[in-house]
C-alpha cells in the first residue's frame, strides 16, 4: 500500500453550476477529466467545496488500491481542520468517483465518460 501526500497548484474549475447530485453529462468539469492529475484536482476541489474549505490550505493524501497486484482504484483523503477527513474513491473498473462526508455518508457519485490514464 502506498501513501503519498499531494500538495500542488490547482487550476480553477468552474463548479458554480454543479450540484452534488449532478451527473457527468451535466457536469463539464467531470467530462474534462482525462488524466490522474486532472482527477486529483477535481476530487480536491469537490471535497473542499463540500465543506466550504479553502483549496490551498488543506492537503490531500492518496492510497493506491490494488487487486492481485494491479491498480483497481485510488482512495483520496482530504485532511481538513480539527482532524476532519473527507474521502473519495475512484473505481478504475467502473471509471466512477464516489465521494463521502467526514461521517462516512456518500454525498456524490460521478461516472466519468472518458478513461483516466
Amino acid at each position: 500500500m502506498m501513501l503519498r501526500w499531494i500538495v500542488h497548484q490547482l487550476r480553477p474549475i468552474d463548479l458554480d453550476s454543479m450540484v452534488a447530485t449532478a451527473s457527468p453529462a451535466q457536469c463539464s468539469a467531470a467530462a474534462d477529466i482525462h488524466s490522474l492529475d486532472q482527477l486529483r484536482e477535481f476530487v480536491h476541489l469537490m471535497l473542499c467545496r463540500r465543506e466550504n474549505l479553502l483549496e490551498f490550505h488543506f492537503p490531500m493524501s492518496e492510497v493506491e488500491l490494488k487487486k492481485n497486484g494491479t491498480l483497481c482504484g485510488i482512495q483520496f483523503v482530504l485532511h481538513g481542520p480539527r482532524r476532519v477527513k473527507l474521502t473519495a474513491v475512484w473505481a478504475a473498473d467502473r471509471n466512477e468517483i464516489l465521494m463521502y462526508t467526514a461521517s462516512g455518508r456518500r454525498f456524490s457519485r460521478f461516472r466519468l465518460p472518458n478513461p483516466v490514464a
